[in-house]
């Protein structure tokens, strides 16, 4: 009994190490890790912090030396299976005469997965599901993307309270406040990859960068992935072709087919960020899971719609969103609404 309260105590503690202030949300999941001596001492912790570095598991082995022999090593996320920038967290595991291995969230990724099996294999015995409820909320887009095989999608636009995200002549610059503006940018760096359409890129040709409050951009270590997807050519002058970040040209109009390469390029939530007809195209889709709306308080009575036509004829085909979130940004002539929802998903999705 003694024993099984210090490894709940100690998943608790790798939890709170999981989330250790300044790790990357992704790509790849935020992981910790705390060794026990046989009679239940902590003797090592670590935690993964970010891609690259050492795994959770091989950083508080590290830590561990020779005391974690015939230990238990409880984790937060099972360990994984395969040789990347690392070796396998398993095989490490049994490297170092661990006993005992407690988990709590199970590893789905395809290319990871299989890390208990390598390890009961081993003769090491293996308890998964340890507070994996909790686990789950650490890492909720990651889990979500390998879970549907597909990364999390955030629709982020702007608009009036009528619903128009320009006027009539094109102009749209205080739809969005700089307060809204700055609060995108933040959004946006907790994103892996922004998507555009290609019509956005021609018409308005913006750099979709991760910028600061003086608008300087990030490093670029600190910059998402940039797609656009479309079946026109983007031209070598379009500032998204500069060197401030990496971008990649997605030849299809089908949402499926887009988040399928941008999966497979290890991404897992995209920002999206189109223009009114992408923006239709992915509700269409049910590929949406957040929306964040930005309200000006003004009204301009024509001009450009938000999102384009939803195939809706009658009020009883709404698309309904369930609201997490609201926020006032700025003030006077600055001032917008950040509203953040959740699409109801329809029955037949």
């Amino acid at each position: 009994m003694a024993y099984r309260q210090a490894e709940q105590a100690a998943m608790a503690r790798a939890l709170d190490l999981a989330r250790t202030p300044g790790v990357p949300t992704g790509p790849n999941p935020r992981v910790g890790c705390v060794i026990l001596a046989p009679d239940g001492r902590v003797v090592a912790e670590g935690f993964h912090r970010g891609a690259g570095t050492p795994h959770a598991e091989v950083d508080a082995l590290d830590r561990a030396g020779d005391l974690a022999r015939g230990g238990t090593a409880v984790v937060t996320l099972e360990p994984c299976n395969h040789s990347g920038r690392t070796g396998p967290c398993a095989v490490a595991l049994v490297d170092a005469g661990v006993a005992r291995v407690v988990y709590a969230q199970s590893d789905h990724n395809p290319v990871a997965v299989g890390g208990a099996e390598t390890l009961k294999r081993s003769g090491v015995d293996v308890e998964g599901g340890l507070m994996a409820d909790e686990a789950r909320t650490v890492n909720p887009v990651w889990t979500f993307a390998v879970e549907h095989g597909r990364p999390y999608v955030t629709w982020k636009f702007a608009t009036t309270l009528d619903g128009r995200s320009a006027a009539a002549d094109g102009t749209s610059r205080w739809v969005s406040s700089r307060p809204a503006r700055l609060d995108t940018h933040r959004l946006r760096g907790l994103c892996d990859a922004i998507l555009v359409g290609t019509e956005t890129v021609l018409v308005d040709d913006p750099q979709l960068t991760v910028r600061d409050e003086h608008d300087e951009n990030l490093p670029r270590e600190r910059q998402l992935l940039r797609a656009v997807m479309g079946l026109r050519d983007v031209p070598a002058d379009r500032r998204v072709r500069d060197d401030a970040a990496d971008t990649v040209v997605l030849h299809t109009r089908d949402p499926h087919e887009a988040l399928a390469e941008l999966f497979a390029r290890d991404r897992q939530h995209v920002f999206l960020e189109g223009g009114p007809t992408l923006a239709a195209a992915f509700l269409a889709a049910d590929l949406v899971d957040e929306v964040v709306a930005y309200v000006a308080p003004m009204l301009l009575g024509a001009g450009r719609s938000a999102v384009g036509d939803l195939g809706i004829g009658t009020i009883s085909q709404a698309r309904h969103l369930d609201v997490t979130d609201v926020h006032v940004l700025g003030e006077g002539a600055e001032t917008n609404v950040r509203i953040t929802m959740v699409p109801q998903r329809r029955a037949s999705a």
